[in-house]
């Protein structure tokens, strides 16, 4: 088998790139130093592997098909500056790859049925990360990008953006694909946060108060944090009762749910 002959795997949600243009543009987005340490989620049939280990200082390459990760180690098996992990990036110790002082950079076109939970494990290990490019489905980056008081806005949003800024970089149209998904993807970056944006007595807390304030969009605060908060609570948070969670910024719901906490 060679990767070009790879047939694609529903269940890991494999749609390869093979639009050159759209290739190039990422590449020029992550724009990888000879000093950078890079790992690529999820590498496929190479499109960004090969450029990727050219331009940087080492490339760890995370990839869950064996016939895949089969065919890659082979191609770069005489290559020092790639090494490849046939793992889960669900499950994959993230960290363990980094060398005193320096911090990754990760990259990859992430599989849509499991793109929120990698997500939310990158950051889990976000101190050993200093940014991501990713390719997703382009309603899911609009939600990860959104403003307060706008549509997309949601429990997505705040926990992304709790975590670090999204930047939403150009959309990606389904025929630079094979197989062609049904959806419009779009490349974005993550920079985590330096410094935490706002001051938290509770992760967990904030979590549930903001999984809850979304539970019903249309309803207001006093009658969606019901159980939580009571108006009094709320408006002590420097917080309107009346207001919808999707008006609330990062700083208020840390307000609530440090009152919470």
């Amino acid at each position: 088998m060679n990767l070009s002959s790879h047939f694609p795997r529903k269940r890991f949600g494999q749609n390869f790139l093979r639009d050159a243009n759209v290739i190039a543009a990422i590449l020029s987005a992550i724009d990888a130093q000879s000093t950078d340490h890079v790992v690529e989620i999820g590498p496929g049939q190479g499109a960004l592997t090969r450029p990727l280990v050219e331009h940087c200082g080492h490339l760890d390459a995370v990839e869950i098909d064996r016939d895949l990760a089969a065919e890659l180690r082979q191609r770069y098996a005489e290559q020092p500056r790639f090494t490849l992990h046939e793992a889960d990036a669900l499950r994959f110790p993230l960290c363990s790859l980094v060398q005193a002082g320096e911090k990754l950079r990760v990259v990859g076109n992430l599989p849509y049925n499991i793109s929120t939970p990698l997500l939310f494990r990158l950051f889990e290990q976000q101190d050993c990360i200093a940014d991501m490019h990713f390719m997703l489905q382009k309603e899911v980056v609009a939600r990860l990008c959104a403003a307060p008081g706008t549509a997309d806005y949601g429990r997505l949003s705040v926990m992304t953006q709790l975590h670090a800024r999204p930047d939403w970089l150009f959309d990606v149209p389904p025929e630079s694909f094979y197989p062609r998904p049904k959806v419009t993807s779009s490349v974005f970056r993550l920079t985590p946060h330096p410094t935490p944006p706002v001051e938290l007595q509770s992760r967990a807390e904030f979590e549930r108060l903001v999984a809850q304030a979304f539970s019903q969009r249309r309803k207001i605060l006093r009658n969606t944090l019901k159980g939580l908060l009571d108006a009094e609570q709320i408006a002590a948070a420097g917080v309107d009762p009346g207001a919808r969670a999707e008006t609330l910024g990062l700083e208020e719901f840390a307000r609530l749910a440090n009152r919470l906490a």
